[in-house]
């Protein structure tokens, strides 16, 4: 359940805001996911800050570079529109790192970056490691896939809450 009033909302990258491509190095290969453009823009209406806090292990294992990343988000802006901040872990799963979901540093560095607390941030994702992040860090979230929708989730976001 989000916040009465979310401040800003993070998203993983693969499988909620684009198409998941594995180790995806190519721009061109970037499809958004349906919804995801008009999702955006309402949140920005809103006035809520968006960021996209991502694990990118392909860096890591060799099997993509961090320019071609850098070339895959900025191909991702280009389609969904600008976010205030990237949070990206380049570290693959063996490095024992402090950044990689399921671990909470970065959405915590997130949530200070903006100046806003965890709990007054949602975060959307669709894998299990995305979920276990939301919690370590105590911010909430909502899981997109067959259950939700991209859509339905900025709905439920932007929706007065009942209190």
């Amino acid at each position: 359940m989000p916040p009465t009033r979310a401040q800003a909302v993070l998203f993983d990258r693969d499988g909620t805001l684009v198409v998941d491509v594995p180790y995806n190095g190519d721009p061109d290969r970037v499809q958004p996911v349906e919804g995801a453009r008009a999702c955006l823009d309402r949140l920005r209406a809103a006035e809520i800050k968006l960021g996209v806090v991502s694990n990118q292990s392909g860096i890591g294992r060799g099997m993509i570079t961090y320019d071609q990343m850098e070339a895959v988000n900025a191909r991702v802006e280009s389609l969904l529109g600008h976010f205030d901040g990237w949070f990206v872990c380049p570290h693959a799963p063996e490095d024992g790192c402090e950044c990689r979901k399921p671990k909470p540093k970065l959405l915590l560095d997130a949530a200070m970056e903006f100046g806003i607390a965890p709990t007054a941030c949602v975060f959307l994702g669709d894998k299990d490691d995305d979920a276990e992040a939301a919690r370590n860090a105590g911010m909430p979230m909502l899981r997109v896939g067959a259950a939700l929708t991209l859509a339905q989730a900025c709905d439920e976001i932007l929706s007065p809450q009942k209190t």
